[in-house]
């Protein structure tokens, strides 16, 4: 589960809390694609309930920026430019650099414990996604493989412990994980997942040596090759949202 609404589900939360959480895992995981259409009659028949809650979920994915609302439209999943998806890398990158500092001095042997386990996971599911052809079996494993990748650097926001600079760095990664393909092409992309997954090791290794410099440049440079895995993915596989070559990239 994403970290959006997990507490208050967990808590006992509202139906308009369930329906979004299920709506954001849906778009997150590319099962509801950039563009599709939510009309709030199917979504009520979907989850049998009215359409308040309904409303009310759209209301919060919109205000995630997940979803866009259109006057005589309704909502609808939104679509970014190439400009767009950068900025909303470039704020995370920022941000993950400065949670990534601040936790290398606050590290104790059982966040790094944490961290090496979640490392482990995200390399496992790496190495079984580049071996994957296309098809479900394979989306069901890129799900697995975000979520890993996001509790690789949860165990970091919480030993952190910042969380306005959290709440606004998990902000910007739900705002391009939608449109996401994350899927095995050729060799040129079998190299940036293998690069992605060094990349981890190299955090990890910057925070057990507590080498707050290290870490924060690590965590940086991470993000944006980030960037440049998904650019290349959705260019090769076909799969390029409207708009995707609007607006100038500047690195």
């Amino acid at each position: 589960m994403n970290d959006s609404y997990t507490g208050l589900v967990e808590a006992g939360g509202t139906k308009a809390d369930e329906i979004a959480l299920a709506l954001e895992e849906a778009i997150v995981s590319g099962e509801l694609a950039p563009g599709s259409v939510l009309r709030q009659e199917q979504v009520s028949a979907k989850y049998s309930v009215s359409r308040t809650p309904v409303r009310e979920a759209l209301r919060r994915l919109a205000a995630l920026g997940l979803v866009s609302f259109e006057p005589n439209r309704g909502f609808r999943v939104r679509t970014l430019s190439r400009q767009e998806m950068w900025e909303a890398f470039l704020l995370r990158a920022e941000l993950e650099s400065l949670c990534t500092g601040v936790a290398a001095g606050k590290m104790t042997r059982q966040d790094l414990e944490q961290l090496k386990a979640a490392e482990k996971r995200f390399s496992r599911l790496t190495h079984a996604l580049r071996a994957r052809e296309p098809g479900d079996d394979r989306r069901a494993l890129t799900v697995q493989w975000m979520r890993a990748n996001h509790g690789f650097h949860d165990v970091i926001y919480r030993v952190a412990d910042l969380p306005y600079i959290e709440h606004a760095a998990k902000a910007a990664r739900r705002t391009f994980a939608g449109p996401a393909v994350w899927a095995p092409g050729d060799e040129t992309i079998d190299e940036l997942y293998e690069l992605n997954e060094h990349q981890h090791r190299a955090i990890s290794e910057a925070l057990a040596a507590g080498s707050v410099e290290g870490a924060r440049a690590l965590a940086r440079e991470h993000v944006l090759s980030s960037f440049h895995l998904l650019e290349t993915i959705l260019e090769q596989v076909g799969v390029v949202p409207a708009g995707w070559g609007a607006g100038t990239v500047r690195t």
